[in-house]
C-alpha cells in the first residue's frame, strides 16, 4: 500500500480549479470529437499540441486524456442512431445499437452505452491504479509472435458479428484483409494493388472505409427504402433505459470490463480489439445468440464498457514503461515529452504529481461523462424525428466533413462515395460490412508481426509453439475453428425431431374437421364442443 499516499496526494492536484476546469473541456471536446466522425482523438490531440506548450505538465496531460477517453462514448452516438462510426472502437456497436434505435430503443442504447462506459471506465481506473506495474510486466511477454496469434484470433472472430451465412461473414472479411495489402509494404517499403496512384501508397484509410461502407452506404439503402415505400419511422422511445435491461445487461458489463482491462494493455490490440473479443464473448455464452445482430442489448453493454476499459488501462505502458499502446498514446507520448516529462519505470518517483494527477483525474472526468451524457440522451435520440430527406444530406455532410479533415485530399472524398457504392451493393447481395472493416484493422497487424516472426525463427513457423503465450493463444484459435463448430454440429445432430401433432398427423375421425389456427378463427371448434364450418352469406 506504498501507492496510497501519494495516490491521495493526486487528488489535490486534480481538485485545482484550473485542473478542473482542463478536465472538463477536455471530457467535452472528446465528446464532440466522437460525435463527428473522421477527426478522432488522436488528430485531435497532435492539433491541440500547440495550445499545450503554456501549460503546467499535469494539466496539459489531463486536457489531452479527458479528450482521449471522451471520445469514446462521443463516438457511440453517431453509431446507434446513425450507424456511423467514426472510430474502429465504436464498429461493434453499431451492429446491435442501430437495430435498437431502429425499433424506438435508441434511448435505452445510449443509456446503456453510459453506464457501461461509466463502470467499465472507472473499474479499469481502479485498476490502473493498484496493479499497473503488475500488468505492465505481463505485457513485456508479448512480442510479435503474441500479437500476430492474437490478431489471427480476432480476424477469426468476425465469424460471430453477423447474424447471416458464415461463409459470407468469411467472404468479406476475405475482402478486408485484402484491402489492408493496399498500399507500401510495411517492410520492404515496395508499391502494392497502388495502380501507380500516390493517393494510395499510403493506403487506405480507416475512416475513409467505415464512413463509406457504414454512413454512404446505409444512406443509400434507407433512401431506396423511402422510394419504394418504407414504413414510418420508429417511435424515439424512453431516455433512458429500464431497471430490466439493466438487470439484463449487468454481466455483459462486468464480462467487457474484464476483457477491455487485459486487452488495452497490449499494443495492437487496445479498444479495437477488446470491443470485437467482448461481443464474441457475449454472442458465445447467451442462451438466444441470434438475437444479437437485431437489438440486443448486451450487444452494446459488453462492447462499451470493453473499449472504454481499454481506453483507461492503454495508460498503463506509456506511463510505467514508456510504451505506447496505439496511435492516440503515441501522441501523448510526445506531449509528455514536450512538457519534460519522460515517461517510463523512472516517472512515478521523478513526477509523482503528473503520474497520480492524470491517473486521478479519470475519476473526475467519467463523472463528467456521465453527467453530461445521460441529460442529453433525450436530445440525441430527437435525431431520429427528423425527416430523412433532411437527415440524409446532413449526414452525408458530416460524413464529407470528417473525411476531409483527416488529409484534407478531394481523392479521399471520392473514394468514400465509391465505397459508399459498394456498402449498398453488399448490403444488397447479403454480405455483412462489419466484418470486412474488423478485417481491415487488424490486418494490418496480422501481416507486419507474422512476417517479423518469421524473420525472428529463420522461416520455421513451429517458432510459435516454443513460446508459451503465442502457443496458448494458437490453442484459442484452433478450439475456436475447431472444436466449437464440431461440438454444436453434435448438439444439432442430437436434438430431436418436432413431436407429431394433430395437424400434422390428423386423427381419423376428424380428417374432416379443420384444425384451430390463429389465422383461421372461423374454423376453430366451438366452446360447447361442436365443430361448425364457417358461415358465408347467401
Amino acid at each position: 500500500m506504498d501507492f496510497l499516499a501519494p495516490a491521495l496526494d493526486g487528488f489535490g492536484v486534480v481538485f485545482e480549479p484550473q485542473n478542473l476546469l482542463y478536465c472538463l473541456i477536455g471530457v467535452t471536446l472528446g465528446m464532440l470529437v466522437g460525435v463527428l466522425p473522421g477527426l478522432g482523438p488522436a488528430a485531435t490531440i497532435a492539433i491541440l499540441l500547440p495550445v499545450t506548450y503554456t501549460l503546467e505538465p499535469a494539466s496539459a496531460i489531463i486536457l489531452l486524456a479527458g479528450i482521449f477517453y471522451g471520445a469514446q462514448y462521443g463516438g457511440t452516438v453517431t453509431s446507434v442512431l446513425l450507424r456511423l462510426p467514426g472510430e474502429a472502437s465504436t464498429v461493434v456497436t453499431a451492429i446491435d445499437g442501430y437495430e435498437m434505435a431502429r425499433t424506438g430503443r435508441a434511448g435505452s442504447a445510449l443509456g446503456i452505452a453510459a453506464i457501461a462506459s461509466f463502470i467499465g471506465g472507472t473499474v479499469g481506473i481502479v485498476a490502473l491504479t493498484v496493479a499497473a506495474p503488475l500488468v505492465a510486466g505481463w505485457a513485456l511477454a508479448f512480442g510479435p509472435p503474441e500479437y500476430a496469434a492474437l490478431a489471427l484470433l480476432g480476424i477469426l472472430m468476425i465469424s460471430t458479428l453477423s447474424t447471416g451465412s458464415l461463409r459470407r461473414s468469411l467472404l468479406a472479411g476475405s475482402i478486408g484483409l485484402l484491402l489492408a495489402t493496399v498500399g507500401r509494404d510495411p517492410l520492404l517499403g515496395s508499391a502494392r494493388y497502388t495502380f501507380g496512384s500516390d493517393q494510395l501508397a499510403d493506403g487506405l484509410d480507416f475512416v475513409i472505409l467505415a464512413m463509406g461502407l457504414f454512413g454512404i452506404g446505409e444512406i443509400l439503402h434507407s433512401l431506396e427504402g423511402l422510394r419504394q415505400g418504407a414504413p414510418p419511422k420508429p417511435r424515439v422511445g424512453r431516455a433512458r433505459p429500464s431497471r430490466a435491461e439493466f438487470v439484463q445487461s449487468r454481466w455483459a458489463i462486468a464480462r467487457g470490463t474484464v476483457v477491455g482491462f487485459f486487452l488495452g494493455i497490449l499494443p495492437g490490440g487496445g479498444a479495437t480489439m477488446a470491443s470485437m473479443v467482448a461481443y464474441t464473448v457475449e454472442k458465445r455464452s447467451s442462451r438466444t445468440p441470434e438475437r444479437f445482430g437485431k437489438g440486443a442489448i448486451e450487444g452494446v453493454a459488453g462492447p462499451e464498457a470493453a473499449n472504454n476499459t481499454a481506453a483507461t488501462s492503454s495508460f498503463i505502458p506509456l506511463l510505467t514503461l514508456g510504451i505506447p499502446a496505439n496511435a492516440t498514446m503515441a501522441v501523448m507520448f510526445g506531449a509528455l515529452l514536450l512538457a519534460g516529462v519522460t515517461p517510463g519505470p523512472q516517472m512515478i518517483d521523478e513526477h509523482p504529481e503528473v503520474f497520480w494527477g492524470v491517473i486521478d483525474s479519470m475519476y473526475i472526468g467519467n463523472l463528467f461523462l456521465i453527467i453530461l451524457s445521460m441529460p442529453l440522451i433525450g436530445l440525441f435520440v430527437r435525431v431520429l424525428r427528423v425527416r430523412a430527406s433532411i437527415l440524409a444530406p446532413l449526414t452525408v455532410l458530416i460524413t464529407m466533413i470528417g473525411v476531409y479533415t483527416i488529409r484534407s485530399s478531394m481523392f479521399d472524398m471520392l473514394a468514400v462515395v465509391v465505397l459508399g457504392v459498394v456498402g449498398y451493393l453488399m448490403k444488397k447481395v447479403g454480405l455483412p460490412p462489419g466484418p470486412l472493416v474488423l478485417a481491415f484493422v487488424l490486418g494490418n497487424l496480422l501481416e507486419t508481426d507474422f512476417r517479423r516472426s518469421m524473420r525472428m525463427f529463420d522461416g520455421d513457423v513451429t517458432g510459435f509453439l516454443g513460446r508459451p503465450v503465442s502457443a496458448t493463444l494458437l490453442a484459442f484459435v484452433v478450439v475456436f475453428t475447431v472444436a466449437v463448430p464440431l461440438l454444436s454440429l453434435r448438439k444439432k445432430l442430437r436434438q430431436p425431431g418436432p413431436p407429431d401433432t394433430p395437424a400434422t398427423v390428423p386423427h381419423p375421425d376428424t380428417t374432416t374437421t379443420p384444425e384451430r389456427t390463429p389465422d383461421h378463427p372461423g374454423t376453430a371448434a366451438e366452446p360447447g364442443g361442436h365443430s361448425e364450418e364457417p358461415q358465408h352469406p347467401g
